[in-house]
């Protein structure tokens, strides 16, 4: 379920001349059993609202006074967000013959055509008051307070995303809150201005347009929504934006070093634009520093499971959970006894609205069939993988996007079919380096796309490299001429252990054949380090003591010098 929430404006939507009718609260009752919880957004102040609605008690938050006042019907608990009015304004009102007037906890409203009046008034005083318009209603409020503010704060108490709110109105005052709502809908007697600017018009006017309404909700959740904007930017095809849906299941998947984390990062930043939360499970540190994101874990601290849950609980809060200080054999377990808490949380709120699982085949392998998808068939996530063969085939039946990169694109998508079972295309097209495949595999034919590229650049865990423990395939692999030796390094230190201690003859074979700038490259990602050491490679003048101390100095004064005191 990703739509958690209705948010309903009462006059003109919800009621017609001050009542609801029969047939309008049983279809919010019905709502109500469906999991989903009843927000009310109104202009009115709370104590005549009781009055004209006793059913008050069907509504989990209820936003009077055009967003000053939030009310829980449940503790019968009263908020105001905003200061009380100013007590000059009010005798001035008075003064000027203002009626009728009414002063609520925070609000003081009057009728058109006292407007003039009004302004006039709040000038001379040289107060911050705005007027809000609700067809002929003149609404005098703080500055910056409207329904959208009132509509924040019961979602804060409520724990839960305007994105994955269903706001529905029908006048000037409601434009506020449908702009902030994850679908905005005007019932057919709303104002043209509200229904020019909503996803959805209802044929129903009043009740009859909100019963309508959550008919289509129940039924169809996310899919009332089909505009592409409300998407997250993949990139650009044949000269058209491409998106991915909110609620995609995405496999990135591609050869090592490719550029699948830079993806990844180029997509959480039009995430953190949209205000869409997210979490990132990062095994190997290669998100450290990402903008716009709480870390929770170090190369040195493990990440705790509680603290995790408590903060994905705000739904402003972005949380890389790095896992380098776990082994490399524990973090299936730690993913595995995540996904319980996690899954509930995305159960109750739909958030996280993204989850980002690096290194997929590591935390979701084949051998967990049976717990791997508990979190991850939610709506928005993301697999990113060297090997999707490896990955739990349950996870892998749930995608709808495939994404691959590299010179093994085409075979990523053939080895996705033949682990779900699904008919590869017949025709699948070679991307350009500067582009990445996309498929749809429910969807049409795969297409390149000219991905989007991140504005920032992540600077690699130097301890990931230098003392963690990379997989077999990251890992180097010393052999000699003759394939006579299969000697792993699986970090920088070990890797400059070994090429102290193995002969000139293996020395040579690889560093003439270019397989340690190559690792350097497409495995540590080190780019500086990995020119440097082509350098090397290419000189033939170089002894094999020589070239040796010249790799292993660079590697040294990169990742295993002491830091200096502006690195600590």
């Amino acid at each position: 379920m990703y739509f958690m929430a209705l948010a309903t404006d009462y006059d003109g939507t919800l009621a017609h001349d001050g009542s609801v009718t029969k047939t309008t609260l049983s279809a919010l009752e019905k709502l109500k059993k469906s999991g989903r919880k009843l927000i009310l957004v109104t202009g009115r102040e709370l104590t005549d609202l009781k009055e004209v609605f006793p059913e008050i008690g069907l509504f989990d938050k209820v936003v009077a006074e055009n967003g000053a006042l939030v009310y829980t019907p449940a503790s019968e608990e009263e908020r105001t967000i905003s200061p009380s009015p100013s007590a000059d304004l009010v005798d001035r009102l008075k003064k000027r013959g203002v009626k009728p007037l009414s002063v609520g906890r925070s609000i003081v409203a009057t009728w058109e055509p006292h407007q003039a009046t009004v302004l006039d008034v709040i000038k001379k005083l040289g107060l911050e008051l705005e007027i809000i318009f609700n067809k002929g209603a003149v609404m005098i409020l703080p500055s910056g307070i409207n329904k959208a503010t009132g509509l924040a704060a019961a979602l804060a108490d409520l724990k839960l995303s305007p994105h994955n709110v269903v706001g529905v109105g029908d006048a000037e005052n409601d434009h506020a809150f449908l702009r902030a709502s994850g679908c905005s809908v005007a019932v057919d007697n709303a104002l043209p201005a509200v229904k020019e600017t909503a996803d959805l018009v209802t044929k129903g006017a009043r009740g009859k347009g909100v019963e309508e309404l959550i008919g289509k909700l129940i039924k169809l959740d996310h899919l009332l929504v089909r505009k592409r904007s409300r998407g997250v930017l993949l990139g650009t095809a044949r000269g058209k934006e491409v998106y991915l849906s909110f609620v995609e299941t995405v496999l990135i998947a591609g050869s090592s070093g490719i550029g699948k984390s830079t993806l990844a990062t180029a997509l959480t930043e039009r995430l953190v634009e949209k205000r869409l939360q997210f979490c990132i499970f990062d095994p190997e540190g290669d998100y450290d520093g990402l903008q716009g994101a709480v870390l929770l874990g170090d190369g040195e601290n493990a990440p705790g499971k509680q603290q995790l849950l408590e903060l994905i609980e705000k739904p402003e809060t972005n949380v890389v959970v790095n896992g380098l200080a776990l082994k490399v054999d524990e973090r299936p377990d730690f993913f595995a006894e995540l996904l319980p808490g996690l899954g509930n949380v995305r159960y109750r709120t739909a958030r996280p609205h993204w989850l980002i699982i690096d290194e997929a085949h590591h935390l979701l392998p084949k051998r967990r069939e049976a717990s791997a998808v508990l979190a991850v068939e939610q709506p928005g996530t993301v697999l990113i993988t060297v090997h999707p063969e490896a990955v739990s085939t349950d996870a892998l039946r749930l995608v709808t996007a495939v994404i691959a990169l590299g010179p093994q694109a085409k075979s990523v998508i053939r080895t996705f079919c033949r682990e779900t079972g699904l008919q590869a295309p017949k025709s699948i097209p070679s991307p350009r380096s500067d582009r990445v495949l996309f498929w749809r595999p429910h969807d049409g034919k795969p297409f390149t796309v000219k991905a989007i590229e991140p504005g920032q650049s992540l600077r690699r865990h130097s301890r990931k490299y230098a003392e963690g423990e990379l997989d077999e395939a990251g890992s180097f692999y010393f052999t000699g001429p003759k394939k006579a030796m299969n000697l792993r390094a699986h970090n920088l230190i070990i890797f400059a252990q070994m090429a102290e201690g193995i002969d000139d003859k293996t020395w040579e074979y690889h560093l003439h054949a270019g397989d340690y700038s190559k690792w350097f490259r497409r495995q540590i990602r080190d780019k500086d380090l990995a020119q440097e050491t082509a350098a090397a490679e290419k000189n033939k003048s170089l002894s094999a003591e020589e070239s040796r101390k010249l790799v292993l100095d660079a590697v040294r004064r990169r990742y295993t010098a002491p830091a200096t005191a502006s690195e600590k």
